[in-house]
């Protein structure tokens, strides 16, 4: 069983920044998924960033030029930075990895952004 555990949530302001971590808890392969989804109020779950070791991270387009995803494989940690945030990236967001042939999901964290 693989465990993800979240943190970094919390209120911010619009404009601000955020970093949000999760740590998984055995070691992820270079070509597993490993990532961010998240749900507004209202909304359905929805993909923010997902990296793999090899290629490029996959961004939604809501997020491009404002988020960065960064993956530490010794570590087993992926890490989001968000800046320039906006009320509307207001959700739980949740830590996701595919690996070992399974989906894994963490608890999620809040993050609420104020006008």
């Amino acid at each position: 069983q693989v465990q993800l555990v979240e943190s970094g949530g919390g209120l911010v302001q619009a404009g601000g920044s955020l970093r949000l971590s999760c740590a998984a808890s055995v070691a992820l392969f270079s070509r597993d998924f490993f990532g961010w989804y998240r749900q507004g109020p209202g909304k359905q779950r929805e993909l923010v960033a997902l990296t793999r070791s090899i290629g490029s991270p996959t961004y939604a387009d809501s997020v491009k030029g404002r988020f960065t995803i960064s993956r530490d494989n010794g570590k087993n940690t992926v890490n989001l930075q968000m800046s320039s945030l906006k009320p509307e990236d207001t959700a739980v967001y949740f830590c996701y990895a595919f690996t070992r042939g399974n989906e894994y999901w963490g608890q999620g964290t809040q993050v609420t952004v104020s006008s």
